[in-house]
């Protein structure tokens, strides 16, 4: 069907074309137009679903619109020379007109020279990364890639050119057999506008192939010099990673060597951690030396540094080095729970941020504020430099969830203590079993980086003499977070086993009355006499 239509849309034009030509085209010529037809309607096809056809359409767009603004600016011309109010209206629409084609040029400017617009031109390249770290290896693999990526661009973008100067030919192949055939004006008017587009499509190809030759030798020339930088980075760094291997390794042997020759675990601990400090030290100092381009920088703010320490900014700077070490030692962290004491205040809460200057803690429903502040939430700041000057206890250093609460029961002499102390421990036991399997774990981990010599966290129940009875006293690993939950559960508890005992009696302050009727009870009432006539219990 498509091929009778084509057919019949030959035989119109060549029929229409009859005024210029008075050869008539014989069955066979018509059929052979249509076949050519078919192929050239393929073609089309193609052509008009690739990318730089459409631009191209949009360079030929700017032309007619190009060619329209001339020719309103002759009309402007011819007209403003006239003064009559009609050529003066037509003249006014002409401005607006050439205003619109203006907007309507500014639009598709960039095919003002190239048929395909900026496409012809490259993506530019950057200034090549300069590697003076490990880390700028990542920026310099990054630059390699991109520009990898813009060569492989041009050259596909040249690629597509090739193939379409490949299509346009056929095209023009294809129209110039028609022409052959026939000697209408339609199948030349079609050749001459093929080979147009082909010139121009050759033109942009010839430029195209010969800055795709450059921009790749450019872009290699470039990845070259990125490589090579890279290389040596990466051999300065593995010469410092070994030198830093190297001290690790003797290090570790000195470590080796003192924990052989030297039995006492204190002196050994105390041994470890400066060796630590030191290996720590020559590290930094290395790799400052190694990765500042200047190293006279670094001496003149460690100058600064200790002049300042030296006046007035003391506190200032002690808080600073306080950061320091909080933040190099690990000893308080965010989240940790701490206790801060100064001029006799207590205060215990959680830490909610390290700054340069100060550490922010927030109070919290604790024992502390329970017996001795009755108040809590409010948020302290605690200057770095107390690390220095005043106590500071951490909860829970070094992830250790658990700490250590006790609770004190009284019971009369008369009482059975050794059953009193036997329902305590099963009390204790019984609820606060899971904070004791947690302790057992993270004291294990504890282990192999600090010396424990009491590392056994099973509740541990006591018993004393006391003034007013034996005091129970009974001790269990809780929540460093939440201590009073747990100790009113195991207190409620004790007191419940205590009562349902017949044989066990609280005790608390009780006096006892003597009243006799002799002579000798009425003198020890008076004053100096030891014996009184209320005697405490």
């Amino acid at each position: 069907m498509k091929k009778i239509l084509l057919s019949l849309l030959l035989f119109v034009c060549v029929f229409a074309d009859t005024n210029t030509s008075q050869d008539s085209l014989s069955f066979v010529e018509l059929r052979d137009i249509s076949s050519l037809e078919a192929k050239l309607s393929s073609i089309d096809e193609q052509l008009d679903k690739n990318i730089w056809i459409k631009r191209y359409k949009n360079y030929l767009l700017y032309k007619k619109m190009e060619k329209e603004l001339e020719m309103i600016q002759t009309n402007i011309d011819k007209l403003s020379k006239k003064k009559s109010s009609k050529q003066q209206t037509i003249l006014n629409d002409l401005k607006g007109q050439k205003t619109i084609k203006l907007s309507e040029l500014e639009l598709v400017q960039e095919y003002k020279f190239s048929p395909i617009g900026d496409k012809i031109k490259p993506k530019s390249i950057d200034k090549p990364p300069k590697i003076t770290n490990p880390f700028a290896i990542i920026e310099a693999l990054s630059y390699i890639r991109q520009h990898q990526n813009q060569k492989q661009e041009y050259t596909q973008a040249k690629n597509d050119i090739y193939v379409i100067i490949k299509l346009l030919t056929q095209k023009r192949d294809i129209i110039s057999k028609m022409d052959d055939i026939s000697d209408s004006k339609y199948f030349n008017t079609r050749l001459e506008d093929s080979i147009k587009v082909l010139g121009d499509f050759e033109k942009v190809n010839e430029i195209v192939n010969t800055t795709e030759h450059l921009y790749s030798k450019k872009i290699e020339r470039v990845i070259a010099e990125t490589n090579a930088t890279i290389k040596d980075e990466l051999y300065r760094s593995l010469r410092i990673f070994l030198l830093i291997l190297v001290l690790f390794v003797l290090f570790m042997g000195l470590k080796r060597v003192f924990k052989k020759y030297i039995e006492d675990d204190d002196r050994h601990y105390t041994i470890n951690k400066i060796i630590n400090f030191v290996l720590v030290i020559l590290t930094v100092f290395i790799l400052l030396f190694s990765y500042i381009e200047n190293a006279s920088y670094l001496v003149t703010i460690l100058g600064f540094a200790s002049a300042g320490i030296a006046i007035a900014l003391k506190d200032w700077f002690m808080s600073i080095f306080g950061w320091m070490v909080i933040m190099t030692s690990g000893s308080i962290n965010v989240g940790d729970r701490i206790k801060v004491t100064k001029n006799g205040l207590e205060v215990v809460g959680d830490v909610l941020d390290i700054s340069v200057f100060k550490i922010s803690v927030r109070e919290d429903i604790t024992l502390t504020s329970y017996m001795k502040n009755r108040r809590t939430g409010r948020v302290f700041f605690v200057p770095n430099n107390y690390v220095f000057t005043d106590l500071i206890a951490n909860y829970t250093y070094d992830n250790m969830r658990t700490v250590w609460d006790g609770i004190d029961l009284y019971i009369t002499f008369e009482s059975n203590h050794e059953k009193a102390v036997a329902l305590a421990t099963e009390a204790t036991r019984k609820h606060s079993m899971g904070y004791t399997e947690l302790a057992k774990k993270r004291l294990d981990k504890l282990r192999t980086k600090y010396v424990l010599r009491s590392s056994n966290p099973e509740p541990r129940i006591y018993a004393f003499l006391e003034p007013y009875g034996i005091v129970i006293s009974s001790w269990y690993m809780t929540n460093s977070y939440a201590t009073l939950s747990l100790r009113s559960k195991i207190s409620m508890a004790i007191l419940e086993e205590f009562k349902k005992a017949e044989d066990i009696h609280i005790a608390y302050p009780t006096q006892t009355l003597r009243v006799g009727d002799t002579k000798m009870a009425s003198e020890a009432m008076l004053p100096g006499v030891h014996a009184g006539f209320f005697d405490s219990i």
